[in-house]
């Protein structure tokens, strides 16, 4: 492999990215199409339900003969069944490409392999694992729930200097700072479903929305054991899907969905309803119970910590990761810590 092979398929990852918050449960692709070193044709897969990465740079090709001998490379294996489109492994075959460069292998059953094994019966020179790495890690929630059977579960919080995500009565905003929470708004409209307790939903009443960032809203989940949340609360307004974990009942009304439980239930019963709803990643925002019951039984994946410089003194305790945070980011005067589970 050269360098120039690197450059391109880095190329093809920046397009697979542009894909965020809009293909879930499907992976973010990218594709580039060269011939003779030059790039003839780009695509990514935009929209969930719509044309794959390769169709679309194969569409973007103005001179369609030269696609006859061509080299793609896409950023995570072709896929060779019929889902909400046809098979792209079999396009690149119709195509006559000469090569496909593939950084990850897929490993969903339908496609584990499958992709790759067309291309080669046809003749096409195929080489995978370039930038393997990169590619898994762009799409770390699809892998997830392919390998874990669950979804990629992202816990997120502020705290105060001293330790705490909440005074003693509950009342928490706000913590962090203005563009702190404009970034918090960024990483809903990425997400599938957004996870507050019981407490949270009362004393905060948030609407779990994307306000202050353009994209689409997180399905709003809310657990809430015995039933005992007023209907008032913006979460049930009905204006976005919403789910509610209980003991009592299941039901559903509109864009409300009650889901009843097994009294006592533990967080991955709540993951495996949740994944079986093709919610591929989660994002729990509170409180801190909710969050140490999922850090406790090590069904985390990353964990996104706001600090400020505010004291409260006394209050509820923020959760206890135990492990040192990988990257840190200054947002005016906030610290944003991100920890990856190890």
């Amino acid at each position: 492999m050269s360098s120039s092979d690197e450059l391109l398929m880095r190329r093809a990852l920046e397009l697979a990215a542009l894909g965020r918050g809009n293909v879930s449960p499907n992976p973010m692709v990218g594709c580039v199409i060269v011939h003779e070193g030059n790039i003839i044709g780009e695509g990514y897969h935009q929209q969930y339900g719509e044309a794959h990465a390769e169709v679309n740079a194969i569409n973007a090709v103005k001179d369609q003969s030269l696609l006859k001998g061509a080299t793609a490379y896409v950023t995570l294996e072709p896929c060779a069944h019929w889902g909400k489109t046809p098979p792209c492994a079999n396009l690149l075959v119709e195509k006559k490409l000469a090569r496909v460069v593939i950084a990850a292998v897929d490993s969903n059953p339908l496609v584990g392999g499958k992709g790759i094994k067309i291309l080669e019966n046809s003749g096409i020179e195929v080489i995978t694992g370039l930038l393997e790495k990169e590619a898994r890690l762009l799409n770390k929630r699809f892998f997830t729930q392919i390998e874990k059977k669950r979804p990629y579960v992202i816990l997120k919080w502020a705290q105060t200097a001293d330790g705490f995500v909440a005074r003693s009565d509950f009342s928490s905003k706000w913590i962090s700072n203005s563009s702190s929470r404009q970034l918090v708004h960024k990483w809903r409209a990425e997400e599938d479903g957004i996870l507050v307790g019981k407490n949270t939903a009362r004393y905060d009443d948030p609407s779990l929305n994307v306000r202050e960032w353009v994209g689409k809203n997180p399905t709003r989940l809310v657990i809430d054991s015995k039933l005992e949340l007023a209907n008032s609360l913006k979460l049930f307004d009905q204006t976005i899907p919403t789910i509610c974990f209980n003991t009592q009942k299941s039901e559903k009304i509109e864009n409300l969905e009650y889901i009843k439980l097994s009294q006592g239930f533990e967080v991955s019963e709540l993951l495996e309803e949740l994944i079986n709803r093709n919610i591929q990643s989660l994002i729990v925002e509170g409180g801190s119970y909710l969050l140490s019951k999922f850090i406790e039984a090590e069904l985390w994946d990353e964990a996104r910590v706001f600090t400020s410089q505010n004291k409260f003194e006394r209050g509820i305790s923020a959760p206890i990761l135990g492990q040192i945070s990988s990257e840190i980011y200054q947002i005016q005067n906030d610290l944003l810590h991100i920890y990856y589970h190890v």
